[in-house]
């Protein structure tokens, strides 16, 4: 069993690049369940809409998470309460539109649980990701409620995410950041079996600010005059991880970073 999880995809440029080789990369790589993290794939760089959802499930995405970003287009508030396969964070402050954890079932009856998690440091306020991460695990257990279980931990610092995958250490078959942007040199095999990486990257334009027009960007640091920020256009890397997974256990026996394209080459 072969799971691929693509960071966040932001604007144009990563919703091209997803669309026109998704599909072909699935069959190259042998996959067989795709998650894609949607939250900044609006042309503006902040939400996504349904339009977008149906694209990315037409070309191969099996479940699309989110993060701090997920409300920013209205529209897709109506739409999370309908569609399973779009996610939220789970510890969003509750009442929230959708869910932040579901199971899915492939065509061969294997059941993949995809968890949607967000940190609290420096992040939009939401319930204490550890509180909630504890009771989804008194309730939940790998094999028991699901074949395998992969968490999209949605956070801004590296030792919360560090922390999350210890915690799910033996519990998960991956956990892996999101919302940095930037692709860490950290993919692994934990001691207890499930497979990290602090952060998966983004699918967008590496020749800007975290996928956001450069200049602008540099101009809004150095005070100058500037715009709110927007997506840099140029072609997009996609970026994330494939992880292998033992049907039998339902951890990984091995991970390692996926990069396509674009202004970065995988070594």
């Amino acid at each position: 069993m072969k799971i691929l999880f693509l960071g966040d995809v932001v604007g144009i440029s990563g919703c091209s690049k997803i669309t026109n080789n998704l599909l072909n990369q699935i069959e190259m790589n042998r996959i067989d369940f795709v998650i894609v993290n949607g939250e900044n794939a609006d042309k503006t760089g902040v939400g996504l809409t349904k339009e977008i959802c149906d694209d990315f499930f037409r070309c191969g995405v099996n479940v699309i998470t989110t993060g701090n970003h997920v409300w920013d287009q209205k529209e897709i508030m109506s739409f999370a309460d309908k569609e399973k396969r779009l996610l939220r964070p789970r510890n969003l402050f509750e009442p929230a539109p959708g869910k932040g954890f579901e199971i899915y079932e492939t065509s061969k009856n294997i059941k993949i649980g995809v968890l949607n998690l967000m940190g609290n440091v420096f992040m939009k306020k939401c319930d204490d990701v550890f509180e909630a991460s504890k009771k989804f695990t008194e309730k939940y257990r790998l094999k028991d409620d699901y074949d395998f279980l992969i968490v999209d931990f949605h956070g801004e610092i590296t030792s919360e995410k560090n922390a999350i995958g210890h915690f799910f250490d033996g519990k998960a078959t991956l956990v892996v950041g999101t919302h940095t942007h930037i692709p860490t040199n950290d993919a692994r095999v934990l001691k207890n079996g499930t497979a990290y990486q602090t952060d998966a990257g983004m699918c967008g334009d590496y020749d800007s600010v975290i996928g956001m027009n450069k200049d602008n960007s540099l101009n809004r640091f150095m005070k100058k005059e500037s715009v709110k920020h927007f997506p840099a256009k140029g072609e997009a890397t996609l970026s994330g991880v494939i992880v292998e997974c033992n049907v039998e256990t339902g951890l990984a026996y091995k991970v390692e970073s996926y990069i396509l394209g674009g202004q970065l080459s995988k070594t």
